[in-house]
């Protein structure tokens, strides 16, 4: 009983801070806290399907989105049921949203962070029996030893690791590559940019109209980049605002010096995962309709 009148009092507390949220953003509130790993979807689908039978007049909504990363192909799911809901999508990341959860962001209209924000690589993660690993560690350390290899280096050792190298486990590492690259491509023109009109930033193009070429172009070297091993040298490297806005030229609503909206943040997302890591959840879809 005493663990009943708790959660009951946790759902009414997320809910009262939740609400301040819908009124700040003018849209539907939903969190997704865990790694983005296919048991998700089935069950991602149900509560937005539930919320948006309850709640159907909202055309936005904003995720706040706190995970480790996952697979790509779960992220495209995702992003076919929210968008097939909404047509206005905003990503608050309150603390971090690592690879697949990066690219997951970049299928938003706008990403809300602050100075303690991360993002991280979009290195794909490809399963390997009894977990995930890293695809482009694997591309990294072949391509490391094709180059030995080409130069008379390559050892003993490492020419029996090569020759026992998996080629079609090889070659869907590779198009996990490719695959995160082209999702973060299409999703980047299709919605971030999708009201990026005029140059901004360029001298020699302030105020001139964007063209799709351009923007396209920027979405690839934003991919590049996020891909790139030994730009971060880490799968875990956390990218902060100044980093992403700077060297990636992307922009992110930096809500760093409005302290209203940071507190309000905070409230609802520090409690929601005190309670998430106190019940030892590995997932958790939290709404004003389901906890």
């Amino acid at each position: 009983m005493a663990i009943r009148i708790f959660d009951s009092h946790v759902r009414d507390s997320l809910n009262e801070r939740l609400k301040k949220l819908e009124e700040q953003f003018s849209s539907d509130i939903v969190s997704v806290y865990g790694p983005i790993i296919p048991p998700i979807e089935k069950i991602f689908r149900d509560f937005i399907e539930k919320l948006k039978s309850e709640f159907p007049d909202k055309q936005k909504v904003t995720i706040f989105l706190t995970s480790p990363g996952g697979i790509a192909e779960t992220v495209e799911k995702l992003v076919d049921i929210i968008r097939f809901h909404y047509d206005t999508v905003y990503f608050v990341v309150p603390d971090y949203a690592m690879s697949a959860g990066t690219i997951f962001c970049m299928s938003g209209n706008k990403i809300f962070m602050d100075y303690s924000s991360s993002l991280g690589p979009i290195d794909p993660q490809v399963f390997i029996g009894k977990d995930y690993a890293s695809a482009l560690g694997y591309l990294d350390q072949v391509e490391k030893m094709i180059k030995k290899s080409e130069e008379g280096k390559l050892t003993d050792a490492e020419l029996v690791m090569l020759q026992q190298l998996d080629l079609a486990q090889l070659s869907s590492y590779e198009q996990a590559k490719n695959l995160t690259i082209t999702l973060l491509k299409k999703w980047l023109v299709q919605y971030k940019f999708a009201n990026w009109n005029t140059h901004g930033t360029d001298p020699k193009k302030l105020g001139k109209p964007v063209t799709l070429k351009e923007k396209e172009k920027r979405a690839e070297q934003i991919a590049r980049k996020l891909s790139d091993n030994k730009l971060w040298h880490s799968h875990g490297r956390k990218i902060g605002i100044s980093t992403i806005t700077g060297l990636l030229r992307l922009k992110i609503d930096d809500y760093s010096d409005d302290v209203p909206l940071r507190t309000m943040i905070r409230d609802y997302h520090d409690f929601l995962v005190e309670f998430i890591q106190r019940s030892d959840y590995t997932i958790f879809l939290h709404s004003k309709n389901y906890f």
